[in-house]
């Protein structure tokens, strides 16, 4: 299903593309679109199509990417470290959240909230310090490849406290609110 026809002229402006412009990307005649934007036609499926291909292929060339925003010195903690090694870690490197690798796989995530919760309220008599990461990591950050555009990595920061950038399976950077915000400005 296609979004509605009278978005097509604010998204065509708001890209900075002329009619012509959008018409040749479209493969339509610039006086097409000047009658599809004026609703003096009633539009053709296919032709409609061709022109929100072109509007969001344009979108997502103008669009932000995880490979420019993302933190290339990815800082983990392996699944056997203890709870005390993963709270040096964060306090050292002043991270809120961590994600968890066993070897160079990823496997979790940890947070300063579960690890607080680790401290404060334990499950058991065993010392905090003592308990390895695997046993109270949670489920691992979502993944992503480096053309991921900056409105995938929005969605997904409103859910997870980062996410991972892979290349060919091998996780290459890490984005979190924090990058997401020094794109304002």
């Amino acid at each position: 299903m296609l979004p509605a026809i009278d978005i097509i002229p604010d998204r065509r402006r708001k890209l900075g593309l002329t009619q012509n412009q959008l018409a040749d990307l479209a493969g339509v005649s610039q006086s097409y679109i000047a009658k599809l934007e004026a609703g003096k036609i009633e539009p053709s499926y296919l032709k409609v199509k061709a022109i929100f291909e072109a509007l969001d292929k344009i979108e997502r060339r103008k669009e932000v990417s995880a490979a420019e925003i993302m933190t290339t010195d990815v800082i983990s903690v392996q699944a056997s470290a203890t709870i005390q090694e993963a709270i040096e870690t964060m306090r050292s490197h002043g991270f809120s959240q961590l994600p968890v690798m066993d070897g160079d796989k990823h496997v979790g995530g940890v947070s300063e909230r579960t690890l607080l919760d680790q401290v404060l309220y334990p499950d058991d008599d065993t010392p905090p310090g003592r308990k390895r990461v695997r046993e109270i990591m949670e489920e691992g950050f979502p993944q992503v490849s480096e053309d991921a555009p900056l409105s995938l990595l929005s969605s997904l920061l409103k859910y997870y406290p980062a996410v991972l950038v892979q290349k060919k399976g091998k996780v290459v950077g890490i984005v979190t609110k924090a990058d997401l915000l020094g794109t304002i400005g």
